[in-house]
């Protein structure tokens, strides 16, 4: 399983009214531990652009259990599901570190295109170095 921990901090900028995290946030947050995620292989999002793969996401997916709110920080757990055959699936837990309550669950499934948009399988390159970090485990 090749997975990686992100810690954030919330900010007054992420809440509502409410003084909680505002939903749609909550996706911002699934980005950047994916993002994060890419760098702690050590291929930033930007170096996988570099070789014309981009990775929209194709579907998104979020379970609201418990709300964040202003200054807790948070666990951003980004899970890679390496099954999808024609893309890639990132699965996402998010708690709060003081009480470790876990606050939100969820996936997003990323098609890998050219930069011209047509689908491809995921890149050997990007394969090869996940595979290399599982074997890490």
């Amino acid at each position: 399983m090749a997975d990686h921990i992100t810690k954030y901090r919330v900010i007054y900028g992420d809440t509502d009214k409410m003084g909680i995290v505002y939903h749609a946030n909550y996706l911002r947050l699934f980005e950047m531990g994916r993002a994060e995620f890419f760098r702690h292989l050590g291929l930033a999002y930007t170096d996988i652009e570099k070789k014309g793969i981009l990775l929209p996401v194709a579907e998104a997916y979020c379970k609201y259990l418990h709300p964040a709110k202003y200054d807790d920080m948070l666990i951003i757990q980004a899970v890679l599901d390496t099954s999808l055959r024609a893309g890639i699936k990132f699965d996402y837990s998010i708690e709060r570190e003081s009480d470790e309550k876990k606050l939100v669950t969820g996936y997003t499934k990323h098609a890998c295109i050219t930069p011209e948009g047509k689908v491809v399988r995921p890149p050997r390159f990007l394969m090869e170095i996940i595979s290399q970090f599982q074997n890490k485990d």
